[in-house]
């Protein structure tokens, strides 16, 4: 069973979908016991940095974040997800993150051939091999909705990267904990492989 972490972020649903179209069981749940039982846990998310700790830390989730990655049980964070694993972001200043990776989060610079938020369809290099990308060409394309990016401070993490007006760390994998900026529930068939890759990380840890 996949467990997707419910914190009132939005687009919950469509990941669930996703998951259950590839042949598994999600529940959408904020309940530890459920969550720390799963195969694998997801983080997705869409919204404010600050809004979301606070829901993190009103639901008491964080513990049970921090306990899913001690436990080596396969994580997953998408969008915002993603963000909420580094320590700050530029979009909420003075609001700690979970601080289980090391970066930053960044707003996009202003240029003027580029519109904010980056909406739509970029391609991903692959600097180092991870595990979610098995089986998927360079230079897939894949759906991103998003103002600010990651700048993680380790180059060994960053298994997808993308440009847009800057150089953006698209996802990261270090040990059991594995995210990425854009939505893969939303982009196609590619997506739909990037899950499958996560959701047999679960089976083949076993």
């Amino acid at each position: 069973m996949v467990a997707i972490i419910d914190y009132d972020a939005g687009n919950i649903k469509s990941v669930e979908k996703a998951i259950q179209f590839l042949g598994e069981e999600a529940i959408i749940t904020r309940n530890a016991e459920e969550i720390l039982s799963a195969s694998s846990v997801i983080l997705p998310g869409v919204g404010a940095f600050g809004d979301a700790m606070e829901k993190l830390h009103k639901y008491n989730l964080i513990p049970v974040i921090q306990e899913v990655v001690e436990k080596q049980i396969p994580f997953l964070g998408i969008c915002l997800g993603l963000q909420l694993l580094f320590e700050k972001s530029d979009e909420s200043p003075g609001v700690d993150g979970l601080g289980i990776l090391q970066g930053k989060i960044k707003r996009i610079p202003d240029k003027e051939e580029l519109k904010i938020p980056h909406i739509g369809w970029n391609s991903l290099k692959f600097p180092n091999e991870g595990r979610l990308y098995q089986g998927i060409a360079e230079d897939s394309y894949v759906y991103f909705v998003h103002s600010y990016y990651l700048e993680a401070k380790e180059d060994e993490i960053v298994v997808a990267t993308t440009e847009y007006g800057t150089k953006i760390h698209a996802s990261v994998e270090k040990g059991n904990v594995f995210a990425c900026q854009f939505h893969p529930e939303k982009s196609s068939s590619v997506g739909l492989k990037i899950l499958e890759n996560f959701l047999s990380i679960s089976k083949e840890d076993k």
